[in-house]
């Protein structure tokens, strides 16, 4: 049996130093990961290595993106303020380390000429001698910086060893400063894609973009444009799918709170029971199932708009808190006891007549006052003459979302467009558009391309008129004559489709139809 291999006991010092390091580490982990401030950590890191490792100073410098040089990033116990302080790369031993990729170790500072004294002029060095070890900070296999420490001079201390501690470090550095990149990254990425959107927004709702040619709505987006200036609570009236968010869109993204948000309510698709936790927020354990804080409508729309769709549908014992914010701008979350603030700019919306709300007692008159302001009342569908420039204005937009060419509509289906009443209004022109750029199979668009309703209505395509002339009755040429000019003008689209088919010119026709009264 082979002797026992005698062992060396480790020096109870080195043990000590060992563990002082293992709890340096975990406390630069803990540092670093704990914060996505870059500048706090490494200022908690260098802090640690003073606290546990005696160092007299230290310092991080990191490569600039801007000027290609070397800034300090951090640093403790420097004479200067670090922002004053910068090297080149290659200059002095800090800026040899960065393009060398290699640690320097200088046991003795002042035998040492290649010091340049930015950071300290080291005044310990007349009684006691420093030692200086400087390590890469490296990123992607690059040098992007250095980590620097000044401690006191030791003739026994393994500097070496002490070099790959501090290496260890700087690695952990590194991982830092490379997940602050990647979220400094993401978040220029989310900026640009913001600024990219609120400018598509604001391309949307430019009053330009907004179709429209008979007067009663030249006049109202005539209003729009002078509202939009403004801080001014606004009221939209009009029947449903007449395009109030269109417009409460348009005077946001056209008004000097653009750049904030805009913040919809439904005030009737929530629930009486939800609705004020939604608009105001609510404390935890405000009610059961309030598991942490929450904000609010009102607290998500700082600095912009909030529009409270169907206005008429809020539930009444909450009509006074909203009446209290339009007075004094204050509201408190559900469950909290103090009163907080908010600039949020208030348009409403409404397809109810609320003086008949407020007559009948379920609206408040105070709050109808408080909320009409400005009073911006869309048309309906069928009261504007310009149904067939929204629908073209509609079809192109569908189409060119297809890849398909349609340039416009053949007389039956501009026709069936026109007499149609739109019930819907645009929001159902804007679904007939979209069905129609589907089927239509060339480039006009014909009226058996729309839906069976417009065409249906439009048309008069419904059960036709008896004839005027009795089973078995003789007839004239005459009689014959106007019996079919009848039935031509009852089923065509138009008076001119009606001459068309019948093979005269409509002059001829409208005589006729005087000669026969009717």
């Amino acid at each position: 049996m082979p002797p026992a291999t005698a062992v060396k006991p480790a020096r109870p010092g080195n043990h000590t130093s060992e563990i002082r390091k293992l709890s340096t580490l975990l406390e630069t982990s803990q540092a670093l990961s704990g914060t996505l401030d870059l500048r706090a950590g490494l200022h908690k890191v260098l802090d640690i290595l003073a606290r546990h490792h005696s160092v007299v100073r230290s310092m991080v410098t990191l490569l600039s993106e801007d000027d290609g040089g070397l800034h300090v990033a951090a640093s403790d116990g420097l004479d200067e303020p670090g922002h004053k302080i910068h090297y080149a790369v290659g200059e002095g031993i800090t800026g040899k380390v960065v393009q060398s990729g290699r640690p320097v170790v200088v046991p003795r500072v002042s035998r040492e000429p290649q010091f340049l004294r930015r950071a300290s002029e080291r005044p310990e060095l007349a009684r006691q001698e420093l030692s200086f070890i400087c390590v890469p900070i490296v990123l992607n296999r690059r040098a992007v910086g250095a980590l620097g420490v000044d401690l006191h001079f030791k003739a026994d201390r393994d500097y070496d060893r002490y070099a790959k501690f501090l290496g260890v470090v700087a690695s952990m550095i590194a991982q830092a400063l490379k997940v602050q990149r990647l979220v400094e990254a993401e978040r220029r990425r989310l900026l640009d894609e913001n600024t990219h959107l609120r400018e598509e927004l604001r391309e949307r709702y430019d009053f330009s973009n907004i179709i429209g040619t008979s007067g009663p709505a030249r006049e109202m987006y005539e209003q729009v444009a002078r509202v939009a200036s403004t801080n001014t609570t606004v009221l939209i009236r009009g029947e449903s799918g007449t395009g109030k968010e269109l417009i409460a869109h348009a005077i946001h993204y056209n008004s000097l709170r653009a750049k904030k948000p805009f913040v919809k309510v439904s005030c009737a698709a929530l629930p009486e029971s939800l609705i004020e936790s939604e608009l105001f927020g609510y404390e935890k354990g405000a009610f059961t199932g309030a598991q942490q804080r929450k904000k609010g409508r009102f607290e998500l729309a700082e600095g912009g708009t909030l529009f409270l769709d169907e206005i008429g549908d809020l539930p009444l014992p909450l009509q006074p808190k909203l009446l209290r914010f339009l007075q004094e701008r204050r509201y408190e979350r559900v469950g909290e006891a103090r009163s907080r603030s908010a600039d949020v700019r208030l348009i409403a919306a409404t397809n109810r007549d609320l003086d008949v709300a407020v007559a009948a007692g379920q609206f408040r008159e105070d709050l109808l006052f408080r909320i009409n302001v400005v009073e911006l009342a869309l048309p309906p569908l069928r009261e504007r003459f310009d149904r067939l420039v929204l629908a073209g204005h509609l079809l192109a937009f569908f189409a060119r979302q297809m890849g398909k060419r349609i340039e416009g509509f053949t007389d039956l289906a501009r026709e069936a467009l026109s007499r149609y009443p739109w019930p819907g209004n645009l929001r159902e022109l804007r679904n007939a558009m979209e069905r129609a750029a589907i089927f239509a199979a060339g480039p006009v668009l014909d009226a058996g391309d729309l839906p069976e309703r417009v065409t249906a209505a439009g048309l008069g395509s419904g059960p036709e008129k008896p004839s005027a002339i009795a089973v078995g009755e003789p007839v004239t040429l005459e009689q014959l004559e106007a019996e079919h000019i009848r039935l031509i003008l009852a089923r065509a689209a138009s008076r001119e489709d009606a001459a068309r088919v019948l093979g005269i010119d409509p002059s001829t026709l409208y005589r006729k139809r005087k000669q026969l009264g009717f």
